[in-house]
């Protein structure tokens, strides 16, 4: 089952969800539309935002069981996967283990809404990630 501590995955998820809210909004179209440099204004930006580089650095701090388990439970989260697939999950998460999870993780839009999913999914519910406790 999952290993991560509660404590861990609610910071992450605050810290995820205090991103979110800070991240101006960009819709495809105008990132179709914008250039190249723009773009890459917007991900300076971000890697200078104090909420983002908190992010990044609790998923660098989890070892890299912890952070396979983070990947499957985004997938769960996001539909890839089942709860019942945990193992299956876990397993590919940590086949295509390569030194990027914390930016793939940290830049994955929605991603506190998929890991709180997942863990509803799994019945642990708001309230006993923020006591900490199953």
């Amino acid at each position: 089952m999952i290993s991560i501590s509660l404590d861990k995955l609610a910071f992450i998820i605050e810290r995820a969800r205090e991103f979110d809210a800070e991240a101006a909004p960009v819709n495809e179209q105008e990132r179709a539309d914008s250039a190249d440099d723009e773009i890459d204004d917007i991900l300076e930006d971000s890697r200078r935002n104090p909420t983002y580089t908190e992010l990044r650095t609790a998923i660098r701090d989890l070892n890299v069981d912890e952070r396979s388990e983070l990947v499957a439970l985004v997938w769960i989260g996001r539909g890839d996967f089942t709860p019942q697939e945990w193992t299956q999950a876990v397993a590919a998460a940590r086949e295509r283990h390569n030194g990027r999870e914390v930016g793939y993780l940290a830049g994955t839009p929605l991603l506190a809404d998929y890991l709180e999913e997942a863990l509803s999914q799994f019945g642990i519910s708001g309230e006993a990630l923020e006591s900490g406790r199953l």
